[in-house]
C-alpha cells in the first residue's frame, strides 16, 4: 500500500458522495482506509464529518477519531454524536485514544459521555485522565495481556487467549505476581516452544526495560528507540503493573516533540497551531519579534558608536550586513544540532566540551573560508588589500563566535533549567549581530583609519 495523499480528485468524490444518498456515500466511503478518512476530514465542514462518522461502523468510526489530530476537532466531533452511537465509538476505541479524546472536552461533557459506558470502561479511562498527558502514564493503554508467574504453560495460554479475545494486538505478555507486581516479561513464541509441562517462573525473563508512571514522554520515547522495543511496561513506584505504551504513540510523540522544537527555535510558541487562524499566529508570534526588535536596537547602537567609521569608509556599511548575517546562519547550525544532541540525550561534561569544542573548529575553517572569498572580492573589486584583511578577520571571528554561542548558549541554558530551543535563538541572534558589526567597524577603525 502506497502512502496516501490528499488531492482534489478525493475530496471531490467525497464532496459528490455527501451530495447522493447514505448507501452512494458509504460505497465510496469504503475504498478508503480510516487514516485516509482522517485526513480528508482536514478539509470538510463539522455537518459534513458528522454525517460520514454516523454511517461509517463504529470500529471504523473510532478509528477515524483516533487518527485525527487534536486541532482538527475529534472531541468536538465526538460529543456532536447520538449517545449510542457515541457509546459505540468509545468503546470501540483504545483506552490511551479514548482518553486522549475525551480529555479535550469539558468537564460536563466528560461526565456525560463516561457516565454512558459501562463500569469498567469508564472506571480506566477515569484512571487514565489522572496522568499528565506528557508522561507515560498519559500515553499508556491500560488494556495489556499478563499472566501469573505461578502458571503452568496450559494455564498461561488459556490466559493469553482469553484477554486477548479484547485486544486488536499485543506484542509483550507482562509476568505479574499475586499482588500485580511486574517480574518479567514473556513473548508468545517462548510459551508456545516450550515444554508441556514447562511453568512460567522458569521462562520469564527477569532483565527487562519499563518505565515509571511519571517519567517524561521524551524519556519514554528513548528507551524505546534505544533497545528496538515494540512495548514498554509502565509501572508505579512500587513495581505495580498500570499499563504499556506502544511504538505507534511513540511515533506521535516524536513527531510532536520535533515540530515543538522546530517551532521553538524559530521563534514560535508551541501553543500556535499549523493550521491556525492569523489572530493566534500573531498572539504567538508578536512578543518575540519585540523581544528581537529589542536586541536589533542594541546592534544598531554599536553602528551609531561608529559613526565616524562609517562617515569616512563607507563601503564598510555594505560588507558588514554580509558578516553579521554569514554569523546569523552559522550560528543556527550550531544551534540546530547542539540541541538536537540535547533533547536525544543528557550530554556529559566531557560531551558538551567536545560539543562546543567542534562547533569551535567549524567555525574557524569555515570562517577562515569565507572570509578569503571575502578578501578576494574586496581585493579585487575594491582594489583594497586592507579592506579584504578587514574583512578576512571580521569574518572569521564572528564565524567562530557563531560556532561558540549556536554551541555553548542550549547548553548552559539547559544546565540553569531554561529550555535551549526557546531562548537560545534570541540570544545567539544578538551576539552574532553585534559582533558581526563591531568586528569590522573596530577593525577598520584601528587598522584602516589610523
Amino acid at each position: 500500500m502506497q502512502s496516501f495523499d490528499l488531492d482534489k480528485t478525493d475530496l471531490l468524490r467525497i464532496k459528490t458522495a455527501l451530495e447522493a444518498d447514505d448507501a452512494e456515500l458509504e460505497n465510496v466511503l469504503k475504498e478508503y482506509h480510516a487514516s485516509e478518512i482522517a485526513i480528508l476530514f482536514e478539509k470538510l465542514q463539522q455537518e459534513e464529518k458528522e454525517r460520514i462518522i454516523n454511517i461509517l461502523p463504529a470500529d471504523v468510526a473510532s478509528e477515524v477519531l483516533s487518527e485525527m489530530d487534536e486541532e482538527h476537532g475529534p472531541a468536538e466531533l465526538l460529543v456532536n454524536l447520538d449517545p449510542e452511537k457515541r457509546t459505540e465509538i468509545v468503546e470501540e476505541l483504545d483506552y490511551d485514544d479514548a482518553t486522549d479524546i475525551i480529555s479535550q472536552l469539558d468537564e460536563e461533557d466528560q461526565q456525560e459521555i463516561l457516565e454512558d459506558l459501562d463500569h469498567e470502561d469508564a472506571s480506566s479511562i477515569r484512571a487514565l485522565m489522572t496522568y499528565a498527558e506528557d508522561t507515560a502514564g498519559g500515553l499508556m493503554n491500560s488494556e495489556i495481556i499478563k499472566v501469573n508467574i505461578n502458571l503452568d504453560k496450559k494455564d498461561a495460554l488459556d490466559e493469553i487467549i482469553r484477554q486477548s479475545e479484547e485486544m486488536e494486538e499485543f506484542y509483550t505478555i507482562c509476568v505479574v505476581d499475586d499482588d500485580d507486581i511486574l517480574k518479567g516479561i514473556l513473548s508468545i513464541k517462548t510459551v508456545i516452544k516450550a515444554r508441556a509441562d514447562a511453568r512460567i517462573s522458569d521462562l520469564v525473563t527477569t532483565d527487562f526495560v519499563y518505565v515509571k508512571v511519571d517519567l517524561d514522554q521524551e524519556e519514554v520515547a528513548r528507551l524505546i528507540k534505544q533497545y528496538n522495543l515494540t512495548s514498554i511496561p509502565v509501572v508505579d513506584d512500587n513495581m505495580k503493573l498500570l499499563g504499556r505504551v506502544t511504538v505507534d504513540d511513540i511515533i506521535d510523540v516524536m513527531e510532536e516533540e520535533n515540530t515543538e522544537d522546530i517551532l521553538k527555535i524559530s521563534g514560535v510558541s508551541e501553543d500556535e497551531e499549523l493550521s491556525g487562524n492569523w489572530v493566534e499566529a500573531v498572539k504567538s508570534r508578536l512578543p518575540w519579534l519585540v523581544i528581537n526588535l529589542g536586541t536589533a536596537f542594541l546592534a544598531a547602537s554599536i553602528i551609531r558608536t561608529f559613526d565616524d567609521t562609517v562617515a569616512k569608509l563607507s563601503i564598510i556599511s555594505a560588507y558588514m550586513t554580509i558578516i553579521a548575517g554569514m554569523g546569523g546562519n552559522a550560528a543556527t547550525q550550531a544551534l540546530a544540532v547542539t540541541v538536537r544532541r540535547i533533547s536525544l540525550s543528557d550530554l556529559s561534561d566531557k560531551q558538551a566540551y567536545n560539543t562546543v569544542l567542534k562547533e569551535f573548529l567549524v567555525g574557524l575553517i569555515n570562517g577562515a573560508a569565507n572570509g578569503l572569498i571575502v578578501f578576494i572580492v574586496a581585493f579585487f573589486y575594491d582594489a583594497n588589500p586592507m579592506l579584504g584583511l578587514v574583512l578576512f578577520l571580521a569574518m572569521t571571528g564572528n564565524l567562530i563566535i557563531a560556532g561558540l554561542t549556536g554551541a555553548s548558549i542550549p547548553l548552559i541554558l539547559k544546565r540553569v533549567g531554561i529550555d535551549p530551543a526557546v531562548a537560545s535563538s534570541i540570544i545567539i541572534t544578538t551576539f552574532t549581530d553585534c559582533i558581526g558589526f563591531l568586528l569590522p567597524l573596530w577593525l577598520a577603525t584601528k587598522l584602516l583609519l589610523k
